[in-house]
């Protein structure tokens, strides 16, 4: 369901794909949410080599979203699993605390199920929501997406202590 002025949001961004020439307007948005601990399961003095690196990886595709010239967010697609699984997308995103709030994640969300939706992907799995990420949970679920798992205290929050994740997934 589209939130009132989507279609305004949509216009004003652009989501492509990224490239080497991206990586420190990428590290730019990763570096506070690694730092932070409290969305990803990502050691928090991670270097910036190994932040790229692993957001770049031989398996995944890595996109952008942008709006005049300024990298607002990023998010990559995988397959969940080889062979058997390979039919089921898993998708990571951020978006850069200073552009919270004005639909950068939801941009990337919708770009995301549609992209996968013409790989032939069958259905999207998001393997490890923090439970405490409420704005991503809402996001999620108001495009679809449905909580199917819970792992209880599987993440150790950096203020919280231990809290749930959840499995999510969207069948397309």
């Amino acid at each position: 369901m589209a939130a009132p002025g989507w279609a305004l949001l949509k216009q004003s961004m652009q989501v492509r794909l990224a490239d080497s020439k991206d990586h420190d307007a990428i590290w730019c948005v990763m570096e506070p949410i690694i730092r932070s601990g409290e969305t990803y399961a990502l050691p928090r003095d991670m270097t910036r080599e190994d932040a790229l690196a692993y957001w770049f990886s031989a398996a995944l595709s890595v996109y952008v979203a942008e709006e005049d010239g300024q990298v607002l967010g990023t998010y990559c697609v995988r397959k969940v699993r080889p062979a058997g699984g390979s039919h089921i997308a898993n998708c990571g995103y951020m978006v850069g605390p200073w552009a919270a709030g004005r639909g950068v994640g939801r941009t990337m969300c919708a770009d995301s199920i549609e992209r996968v939706r013409s790989l032939g992907f069958r259905g999207i799995q998001y393997n490890f929501v923090i439970s405490t990420n409420e704005r991503a949970i809402r996001l999620y679920t108001d495009l679809g997406f449905a909580i199917v798992g819970r792992l209880p205290g599987a993440f150790a929050h950096p203020t919280k202590g231990f809290v749930d994740a959840y499995v999510m997934f969207l069948d397309l």
